[in-house]
């Protein structure tokens, strides 16, 4: 018997909501992040993209627990010396609230190429407001 191999055409891709309003990043990010590498279907393959496209909406009401508020600290670099950024989590959900999810969820995703096309099928929208409702998207509850 040979073993089963899913191929791109054979991934069907489906489109997934996510409302994030009240709801801990974590436990979004970790959801998101199986949907977008397809963990959650059978024909699974790790060398294949076989997920799927996910909406998240409403990341402006995401809550942090404990006083990562405060303490998370988000960095980036320039590339020049002394180029280092650092940001507060509560600046950054005043600035760019969608960041938040953004990060922790591209942290989650595979560093290669296949991780990277797997991020541009991650849609993410600060109000509950999203312009993918042509595609037909189904609602999914953070457990």
């Amino acid at each position: 018997m040979r073993t089963f191999v899913a191929s791109a055409k054979s991934a069907d891709g489906r489109w997934h909501v996510i409302d994030a309003s009240g709801q801990v990043l974590g436990r979004v990010s970790t959801l998101a992040a199986r949907l977008l590498q397809g963990k959650h279907k059978a024909v699974y393959t790790p060398f294949i993209d076989t997920g799927d496209h996910v909406v998240i909406v409403n990341v402006a009401q995401v809550k942090l627990t404990g006083r990562k508020e405060d303490q998370k600290l988000y960095r980036r670099h320039s590339g020049y010396e002394g180029g280092l950024r650092e940001e507060r989590a509560v600046d950054v959900r005043k600035r760019q609230p969608t960041r938040l999810l953004e990060e922790a969820v591209r942290g989650m995703l595979p560093k290669t190429k296949m991780g990277d096309a797997m991020y541009r099928k991650l849609k993410v929208y600060a109000g509950p407001e999203h312009p993918h409702a042509a595609q037909q998207p189904k609602t999914i509850e953070v457990a």
